[in-house]
């Protein structure tokens, strides 16, 4: 049975909005300061090539493989209860990957880190559906969350690049403790508290270690074939030990009494669909945020600051977007009729990114590919969340979110894995017959932005064809503002 307690009022509502988008935006940014800082991290502490990866694996790994097991957690014994654990499992590790002097303390805090971001962010989205049922409320709370969501990877290479210049890279860390302690203090006291729905009614072991093994593993073949290869004998048979363990899984809830997963999250057509329709968005913008920088860096010469500043344009167009006017085309016009200008923006903005010569100007090259993106993003961003939580009961809203939030994982790893890996294959057959290594580097690149944006046109196809028309919410005779609104058909 759910505690009885007062509602909250509509201040205590939007402020414990801001205490999880606080939460959610630490965790984001750690994932893209990261990048910036690698280079000093592999100088101090005598990393090589191939073992300073593991500083982004070990955390992509945990992360990727729990979140769905995490939102679960949250429906069956609190929301409040794993959003709590995970802040305060990231806060630590935080500090702990802040002091590490070694590359084995390093990567392990970081694995630790992933487990407290999971736990962290996978219930977010599910808390922010159940403070905000009103329709025109929630898709205002979701616009602000996909704000931080996607916007907070830009704002991570400007920090991250601000912070390793001016201090060291121990402080992209230390910054998160404080964070963190005072968003759980706040957290604690005033995020409604209301008990799952018990785990007698999901407490399926073998289908947790299923799907914990089976994404941890997927994770792992994706981010490790970037280094042996697509083709390569140990991907082909790590993928297939993964999609095994994935179709036991499968199995194993469709006949499980009280399944961990139930199926039925995946009876809604347009949840199905914007999951898939998210996993090939972000598999394409991850490789704007990752090439683009190593395209600024390298061949531009910019340094981590100006890269920041450089990827700002996306970010304020997510900004401008996602809080407020993206919520008002969603009541007015419909998520899906929303998505898909959103999509088309995207991929223009990466064709744009495509044509990037080696003496690229930033207003005539890059501007106007950072401006489409951010606006494109700013626009499909809500409105796949919003059509992804759309089928969800109060009891599953937690699955739900982290399912979102697994998506938007595979997806990103998935997608970085790939451009990153034909870009440097093209790179390379190039410098073999005897190209300059920058005109060899920008030709790479050029490659992976030209697949990036049909990646993200195939999502756009997909989510026209079959993504189905919501019912519209509109403004209702006589009412006036979000609670004046009711459904039309």
């Amino acid at each position: 049975m759910s505690e009885t307690a007062p509602p909250l009022t509509d201040r205590q509502r939007w402020t414990a909005l801001v205490v999880l988008c606080v939460g959610m935006l630490m965790i984001i940014l750690d994932s893209t300061v990261v990048n910036v800082a690698l280079p000093s991290i592999q100088s101090d502490l005598d990393f090589t090539q191939s073992s300073l990866a593991w500083v982004v694996n070990a955390y992509l790994i945990a992360f990727g493989g729990l979140l769905l097991l995490a939102g679960r957690l949250g429906d069956l014994i609190g929301q409040k209860r794993i959003f709590l654990a995970g802040l305060t499992i990231f806060t630590v590790a935080s500090l702990l990957c802040g002091f590490a002097q070694s590359q084995e303390v390093l990567i392990g805090a970081r694995f630790v880190q992933g487990v407290g971001g999971a736990l962290t962010s996978a219930v977010i989205l599910g808390m922010i559906v159940r403070m905000f049922p009103e329709p025109g409320e929630q898709a205002k709370a979701i616009g602000v969350y996909s704000f931080v969501v996607s916007a907070g990877a830009s704002i991570g290479l400007l920090l991250g690049g601000v912070l390793t210049q001016a201090i060291s890279w121990h402080w992209i860390f230390f910054i998160n403790v404080p964070i963190g302690i005072a968003a759980g203090v706040v957290a604690l006291r005033l995020l409604r508290h209301e008990e799952g729905i018990g785990l007698k009614q999901g407490a399926d072991l073998p289908g947790a270690v299923f799907i914990v093994s089976a994404l941890m593993l997927g994770v792992y073949t994706i981010v490790e074939a970037a280094e042996v290869g697509w083709g390569a004998t140990q991907t082909l048979l790590l993928g297939a030990v993964s999609l095994a363990l994935l179709a036991a899984f499968v199995v194993r809830e469709s006949r499980a009494k009280h399944p961990l997963m139930p199926l039925r999250i995946f009876s809604s057509r347009n949840v199905s669909v914007a999951n898939g329709v998210q996993i090939l968005m972000v598999a394409g913008l991850f490789g704007v945020f990752f090439l683009g920088a190593l395209y600024l860096q390298q061949i531009l010469g910019y340094d981590a600051v100006e890269v920041g500043l450089a990827f700002l344009p996306i970010a304020l167009g997510i900004g401008v977007l996602s809080v407020g006017f993206s919520a008002r085309l969603i009541m007015r016009n419909g998520a899906r009729a929303t998505l898909l200008p959103g999509l088309l923006l995207v991929a223009l903005g990466l064709g744009w990114f495509s044509r990037a010569p080696i003496d690229g100007q930033y207003w005539v090259d890059l501007f106007p590919a950072m401006l489409a993106i951010g606006v494109g993003a700013g626009l499909a961003f809500p409105s796949l969340m919003t059509l992804a939580m759309s089928g969800a009961t109060p009891e599953d809203s937690g699955l739900a979110s982290g399912l979102v939030n697994t998506t938007q994982q595979v997806g990103g790893a998935l997608g970085l894995a790939v451009l990153a890996t034909l870009s440097t294959t093209h790179t390379d057959g190039l410098l073999a017959d005897g190209v300059a290594r920058a005109e060899a580097l920008t030709d790479g690149y050029r490659l992976a932005f030209i697949i990036a944006a049909g990646i993200v046109g195939a999502a756009l196809v997909a989510a026209a064809a079959l993504l189905r028309p919501e019912p519209q919410l509109a403004t209702a005779p006589g009412g006036g503002g979000a609670r004046g609104r009711a459904r039309v058909r």
